[in-house]
């Protein structure tokens, strides 16, 4: 992972103290190489070494607010005018994304992170729960 993908109000996971949690990134220092995330009990200045992506699932998305819908094949999800299509429920191999007239397809599995930053992108507003 690098400091410039990350965003305050993205979503990670963290290694503290030998503890894995997910917590969301709220400042980041590039003179220090650091990233202050709040870790569900205080927020902490963490070394890059301690952060890693956290895997979309489809429980992220609807924390993040997303609804299910109804879909030909595979599925979808919606939060407003933004769509999310997967192979199935639980298959997150490939991501197609949509705004409007924007559609995106990604061959890969894509993090938390990369969704939110795929959503300011397209959206400019910042997907939080």
């Amino acid at each position: 992972m690098k400091l410039s993908e990350l965003r305050p109000g993205d979503w990670v996971l963290l290694n503290d103290n030998g503890v894995e949690r997910e917590g969301t990134v709220l400042r980041i220092s590039n003179e220090d190489n650091k990233v202050c995330v709040n870790n569900g009990i205080q927020d902490f200045w963490y070394e890059l070494g301690d952060i890693k992506p956290v895997p979309l699932a489809e429980k992220h998305l609807l924390e993040l607010g997303f609804e299910k819908l109804e879909a030909d094949g595979g599925a979808k999800y919606g939060k407003g005018a933004f769509r999310v299509h997967t192979p199935s429920e639980t298959d997150f191999s490939k991501v197609e994304a949509w705004y409007r007239e924007d559609k995106r397809f990604f061959d890969h599995p894509i993090t938390v992170h990369h969704l939110q930053n795929i959503h300011l992108d397209m959206t400019k507003v910042q997907l939080e729960a």
